[in-house]
This record gives C-alpha cells, structure tokens and sequence, in this order.
C-alpha cells in the first residue's frame, strides 16, 4: 500500500524524519518496501500546451504537434495518442529526460516518418503515476506552461510503500498506519469527525432489502447507503487530485475521487452510483446462474449463484465488495448520488475475488477484514466530504441488515509477555501500548482481562496480545541468549523424511551432480506423459497455461531443464532434485522423489573433450551408479535389493530397469531416456535418468536388533581368483554374482564381473561372464587345498544357480 508523508500528518501529528518513520513502520511489522521521492524522479517534466496538432501525413494514427513548453519557441512533437487535440494542457518530457514508465531515456531529433520529433507528450503509465496508457493527461487549462509539473501537481513528496500481512486489515488505512506509529511513540495520533450530518428529509432510496434464500452463500452483512441530490459534479480540487496520482490512482471525478480517498485514508471501501440511473427499487441478492456483470474497468464478467450483487430491475449494478459497474457509475452530468458503505464476508469476497480474476482496492482491503464499526461512521464522512467538494442535499441513511461484531475479551497474563518473547515488559509499559493500540484493560494485578476492538478480528488469544507488545517494544530489543547447554545426546530433530533429503542432496553433490529447483506444476500433456493427468491433480485455477496440474514426476522440470540449457549449447549436463511428486490428490498419494539426469558426456569423472582421452558419452550405467549410490548412503543393502528388467516408461526398452524390495515396493528406476521421447520432448541424446521414491524405503528400526560389530582387518594378504562361466543370454550378471558370494561368506569378501563376451565360441544363445573372487584369509595363510575347496564350491554353486558350466 502507498502513502505520503503528507497524508501520514494528516492523522499524525509527529516531527519524525523519513528514515525514523520507514524504520519504524518495519519494527512494528508494517514492513516498508519501499521509499520514493516523486519529485526528485519526475523533475524534468513540465507543463505545456499543444498549439497545433494536425495529422501525421504518411500515417493514419500519429499526429504532429506545435509544443509550447514555456521555452519561448514552438517545438515539433509526433505523438500517437488517441487523445491530443489542439489547444489541450498535458504533461512534457524534453530530450535527454528519463522515462520510468518505459525504462530508455528521450533522444532529441527523431525523425518519425519523415516527421521530426523533439520530445515526447506523456500518459500517466510512461510517469508511472497510474496504469492509464489510453492517452496523455489531460491537464485544466489554468495549468502554468512551463511549470514543473511536479510542482503544480502537488507529487513532490515523500511516498512510502509498505506491505500488509494478511491479518491487518486496519493497516490497509493511512489512518490506522499511523495509529501504529503514535502507539511505538514517535508521534500523537489526530481524530477525524465522523459524527451523523443532519438530514433533510426521508430518503428516496429506502434500506435495500435481502433476496437472500436460506442455503445460499451471503456475502454482505450490513448495508448503508446515503441519498445525496442537487450535487455539483466535476474534478476534483488539486490537493485531492495531487494526492490520489501521488500514489497510482487516476483522478475521475469528485464523487469516485471522495471514495477513493476514504477507503485509502481510512480503511473503509464506499462505492457511489448515480442514483437517476437506477432502475427501480435496487436490492441485496445473490447473482443468478450466467448472469454477467459489465464492470468499471470496462470488462464483462460471469457472475453464479455464490456471488452478492446490488441490483436494480435491469440487472447488476455493483458487484459487491469487489467491483462497481459502469451503468451507473457517476459522470461530471451526475446530479444526485447513493453513497454506498457496507459491511462484507472477508472469505466471500476474496472467494468472489478469485473467481471472476479482479484485483481492486475495495477486494485488497474487504479480503483482509474491514472495521465493522466503521459501517455508518464511513458513511458519514464521506457525506461530510461531498457537501464540503460538492454541495447537495444530504438525505437520511438507508440501513439495512446487522453487523457481526466479535467483542473478543482475552484473559491476558502480563509474565506471557516474557515467556512467548523473552523480552521484560513492565505491566504498566504493556498497559499503555494495548491503549494506544484501542485495546481496553480491566481489572488489576498480574492478570487483566483485555477487550479487543473491533477493528482487530485476527486478535483472539493471549499469545496474540504478546505479539502486540513484542512488535511495540521491537523485535530487535529481543535479548540474545545462549541455548542451555544439555549433559545428555540431544534427540534427533529432523524427521525420517526430512534425514533422507539431506542424504540424498549430498550424495547426489558429491557424485558432480548440480542441484535445480523446478515447478511443481507442468502441463497437461507432460503429466500425462509421465504417468498423470488425472482430473483430481488438476489445477482449478492455473497460473500459466502450461502449469494446469501438478507434476507426477521429477523428470519433466528436470528435462525442461536440460532443454534450456542445450538451446543455449550447454549440452553436458548433471542435474538432480529431490522434492515433492504428486500421485493422487489423497495425502499418501504425496512421495518425495530423488530425481537425477545426465545429459551429453557428463559421466563421474567429468564432461567434455579432453587431451589425454575420448569422450565417452553418458549411458545406463551412470544412472545406475548415482541411484546406487544415493541408496548406500541411505543405509540400503545393495546386495539385498532386486534388481529387474523392467525398465520405467520412459525408459529405452532394453537399457533400464527397476530396484525393487519384494514383489510389491519399487525403491526407484534407472535408465536411458527413450529414443522417440528424446525426439518429442526437442531435446538431444544421450540422456540417462534415475528416480528414488525416498517414501517407498523402509523405515530404520527404533532400537537395532545388533550391534555393529567392531573392525577387524586382517594382517594377511588377499587373494583373488577369477572364473569364467559359460551361461544363457537371459541369465543376469547379478545371479552369477550372488551366487558366488554365497559359497563361502567367511572368506569371500568380494565379487565382480570383470569380462562379458559372445561369440560363435561359446555357441549360439549363451555368453562367458567373468568374476574376479577375493578371498581373505583371517587366521593362517590358505593352502592350495583350501583355496580348490573355496574354487569348487563357487563354480558348484554357480551352476546350481544358472545351469552354466566353467568356460574351458
């Protein structure tokens, strides 16, 4: 929310600096984004007039304009608003100016089809005073040509901007900003008159009745509107005009520009509608099925059944609390005004909000929870406001409905203060601060009971009136203290989840892998592609076209990803993630998956071409080696897992294959990206890929079932022995290998496959793999004996295990 420094000491009577207020507002949690001083940033402007503007004679839509700019000669302008006219008052930027609103800086002697240029006539979006980019500002015709514009239009001050949480609907005000800063001392906080204006007569517009059925969603709680006739409408004064750009709002026109200066000023959205523009008696109902709604910003919307309109016998005149529509919206003709205030549902109208897409000032602050009490008392001065800008007869309020105040009182314990922050608070110093707050103490001693005022609905609790005393005092002032120091382990804090994910990340850095963080959401085709798509994961209000569901896989952010960078001629790539996937919309159907790919030559020991060797692209069993990894470092026995031929999906048919424990949990997939995905997905191969299902592994036991045993290294030298055997295509090197390492598990410490060859001299349909067998001798050297007795029961359980024979 903007402000100026100027609105702020309208309310606040304080001789602050700008840096002591921006500080000040961060400490008590109305964090300050931003400090801007317009006039430092919009000083080259000036005002000037259009002598002459005549169209462009090689275009259809420019014009070329005689400029008087205050510099005593008339300057050619080519300008392509729609609204430039001979004799108008606009806002000028001479060359070498700056220009916010499009990011370059002016350039003198353009020449715009063969036309010159000296100098550009600007929109209030090129000022970046406002959005309006439909024309350049029309300014009166007392404007001083040649002024700096930032003087006569009054933006020369200081304008914060600060960000409101979502709970502080009374901070969406200027006024309850500063009630803030009188609160924290740094200066007195000034009353408004909000008292009833006398009324001359019954209004014309009775208290709008409810068309509200009993099961229906009901939006709006009480409804206050006030009969203003014989107003004289048209711009507003300078002050206001001045105040409203200074903080990106457009002037309009009296009327809109007084509401739009109490729901900033004050917190409290109104809404005014031309009242000779109603059809009939206007009511309070919901919207009907396919009714539409045309709207203020030009748009039409679709209303349904859970949406609370103001309506008259033609149709929608207001959606309410979000939007007004343009039907009746007041003009400069407007002769007599219904000045609307009303009390909404905060989870309706963001509910409203979110539906129909509209971002408005009334929504940002009505979402948030506007002060109840604030309902007629708005009212009031808004009335008060239109006779002083506007004259008119000011009729009596039409009031319908009742309010829902909560009257909150909490039993607060001055010491919570000291146990929630840590911070020393004297009762009496926690007394003035929940006053200045407009919390009302009772009672005395060490605990009082505390009404909470009605504009702080989020407050419920004591910890909550904890939190307004820290946030007055400072979270800075917070005192900085050890941790007690334990005499014992302290417990393990992270959870089993949480455990694997760091494991995961830093095996998976540790093998040369980059970590990357990606989108959970991905298109429909990519999810269905990767195994979703199902209606129940889909988005029901997608950011982006291509982020309609959430993804079921890792692989398509991370392949994404490797996309980019190839297009760039980054081709070697190794990328990992470990995060969320989403198999069903139930809570178990939420795993956290290790995902990882390598792209190009980026194997372990490095990408690329290189002097002293060939680079080998990556292939299966570089997945395989990372997935193995990430397992061993999570604790899984490697040698106690199943490794199966039954590659993933997106898997190259016969280069992939799947770890598995038991028939039914799968641990993970490993393998090279299919041929014909590589081709649709646009990117290039090799590409291999692994995937860990980190909730599919077994949780570790509480208490383990032995000890490890102690290190017991043997001073005797190893052994080794190598075998080759002849067996069928189909038999797997992990069965020769298991085979193997269980024919002595004394002695044999290690297996592995060392020589895979096929040919005519092994025969049709059957392979030689080759082990290499150490042996470790623990007590004595072996004897040749020993050592035949160890050979014959590996070669004996090998052939038991696969039917093959020793290779001669």
């Amino acid at each position: 929310m903007k402000f100026t420094l100027d609105w702020l000491n309208d309310h606040l009577d304080t001789d602050a600096s700008v840096d002591e207020i921006s500080t000040t507002l961060t400490t008590v949690g109305l964090e300050v984004e931003g400090v801007e001083n317009q006039g430092k940033r919009l000083e080259k402007f000036v005002v000037a007039q259009v002598v002459k503007a005549e169209p462009h004679p090689n275009s259809d839509h420019l014009n070329i304009c005689k400029v008087d700019a205050g510099t005593g000669e008339l300057i050619d302008v080519v300008c392509g608003a729609p609204n430039v006219v001979t004799g108008m008052k606009s806002v000028f930027a001479f060359p070498g100016t700056y220009i916010p609103g499009k990011d370059f800086e002016l350039k003198g002697g353009v020449v715009i089809r063969g036309a010159p240029s000296n100098g550009m006539l600007c929109s209030a979006a090129e000022l970046e005073l406002s959005n309006d980019h439909d024309g350049i500002i029309t300014l009166p015709e007392d404007a001083p040509i040649g002024a700096r514009y930032v003087d006569y239009a009054g933006i020369n001050g200081v304008v914060f901007d600060i960000s409101i949480t979502p709970n502080r609907g009374d901070a969406t005000g200027v006024y309850g900003v500063a009630r803030d800063l009188a609160a924290f001392g740094i200066g007195t906080l000034k009353t408004t008159d909000m008292s009833p204006v006398p009324s001359n007569g019954p209004s014309p517009i009775a208290p709008l009745p409810h068309q509200f059925d009993a099961d229906e969603p009901k939006a709006i709680r009480k409804f206050g509107g006030r009969y203003i006739r014989n107003v004289k409408n048209g711009p507003s004064p300078a002050w206001l005009q001045a105040r409203l750009r200074a903080v990106g709002l457009r002037p309009i026109n009296a009327i809109v520009d007084i509401t739009n200066l109490v729901s900033l000023g004050w917190g409290r959205p109104l809404h005014a509608y031309d009242a000779d523009k109603i059809v009939g008696a206007p009511v309070l109902r919901n919207a009907r099925p396919g009714e539409q709604f045309d709207a203020l910003d030009n748009k039409i919307y679709a209303l349904d059944e859970t949406m609370t309109v103001i309506a008259d016998d033609v149709g929608a005149l207001c959606l309410g609390g979000v939007m007004g529509g343009i039907r009746s919206g007041t003009t400069d003709e407007t002769v007599n005004v219904f000045m609307e205030c009303a009390s909404w549902d905060p989870e309706l109208i963001a509910r409203t909000g979110r539906k129909t897409g509209i971002i408005s000032d009334a929504r940002y602050r009505l979402e948030r929870g506007v002060d109840p009490a604030l309902t007629e008392p708005g009212l009031e001065l808004a009335t008060r406001l239109v006779l002083e800008l506007c004259g008119g007869e000011p009729m009596e309020p039409a009031i319908s409905g009742e309010d829902v105040f909560p009257n909150t009182v909490v039993e607060f314990p001055f010491n919570e203060v000291k146990r929630l922050t840590g911070l020393t608070v004297e009762p009496f110093i926690a007394t003035a601060i929940l006053s200045k707050l407009g919390f009302e103490i009772e009672g005395r001693g060490e605990v009082v009971s505390v009404k909470v005022p009605s504009w702080r609905p989020d407050v419920t609790q004591k910890a909550d009136l904890a939190e307004e005393v820290m946030r007055m005092v400072g979270v800075d002032n917070i005192p900085v203290e050890p941790l007690p120091r334990l005499n014992h382990v302290a417990q393990r804090m992270l959870t089993t989840i949480q455990n694997r994910r760091r494991i995961a990340r830093r095996a998976l850095a540790a093998r040369g892998l980059d970590e990357a963080v990606t989108w959970s959401f991905i298109s429909h085709d990519e999810a269905v592609r990767f195994g979703g798509g199902q209606e129940t994961l889909q988005l029901a209000n997608a950011i982006a076209a291509d982020m309609t569901d959430m993804r079921p896989s890792l692989l398509p952010g991370l392949l994404a990803a490797a996309r980019r960078n190839g297009n760039r001629g980054l081709a070697d790539l190794a990328l990992f993630e470990v995060g969320q996937v989403f198999l069903s919309d139930a809570p178990e159907g939420q795993h956290t998956y290790a995902t990882g790919i390598r792209t190009g030559t980026a194997r372990l020991n490095g990408s690329g071409r290189h002097w002293d060797g060939k680079a080998t692209p990556v292939g299966v069993f570089d997945a395989k080696a990372d997935l193995a990894a990430v397992l061993d470092a999570l604790g899984v026995d490697i040698d106690k897992v199943q490794l199966l031929a039954e590659p993933a999906a997106w898997s190259h048919p016969g280069r992939g294959g799947r770890i598995a424990l038991g028939p039914k949990v799968t641990l993970g997939w490993f393998g090279e990206l299919h041929p014909a995905w590589i081709s649709e997905l646009d990117l290039e191969g090799p590409i291999v890929a692994f995937e860990i299902d980190l909730d599919a592994l077994p949780e570790p036991r509480k208490k383990p079932t032995k000890t490890k045993p102690a290190l017991d290294l043997s001073a005797l030298m190893p052994l080794s022995r190598d075998f080759a055997f002849v067996v069928d295509k189909a038999v797997t090197a992990a069965v020769i290998l298991r085979a193997a390492r269980g024919a002595d598990k004394a002695l044999i410490t290690n297996v592995s496959v060392f020589d895979v060859f096929e040919g005519v001299h092994v025969g049709e349909g059957k392979k030689s793999v080759a082990i290499a067998v150490t042996l470790q001798p623990k007590d004595k050297t072996l004897t040749d004996e020993e050592i035949d007795k160890v050979s014959a029961a590996i070669v004996g359980a090998v052939t038991k295990s696969t039917g093959g024979v020793l290779r001669a």
